[in-house]
């Protein structure tokens, strides 16, 4: 399975890496306020899809720190819930103890 991913990982480098040299011409991206970037289509295309990556994964940081800390909850309930499961197995283990000796 290892050697199906890789030939696929080859494949896509080889066609996008065919995208780049293909596409080398100098685009104009106009901005608001008369603001243009200049620069290598390519390059252009890289860097938005790069900011866009970097936005997604920073749009899912509340979501993963919610669920690290709720999976951390679930963590101390179960072993709150085992230390009381081996406290019972250790009382039934044990005869019962009198509830009190009298002596004379």
């Amino acid at each position: 399975m290892k050697i199906v991913f890789r030939i696929l990982a080859a494949i896509l480098f080889l066609v996008f890496f065919g995208f780049a040299l293909k596409n080398t011409q100098e685009v104009a991206l106009q901005f608001f306020m008369g603001y243009e970037l200049r620069g290598p289509l390519v390059l252009l295309l890289l860097g938005f899809f790069a900011g866009g990556a970097a936005l997604g994964v920073l749009a899912m940081v509340p979501t993963v720190f919610r669920y690290r800390n709720e999976a951390a909850r679930h963590r101390k309930t179960i072993v709150t819930m085992e230390e009381a499961a081996q406290n019972d197995a250790l009382a039934r283990s044990q005869p019962p103890q009198p509830d009190g000796i009298v002596r004379y």
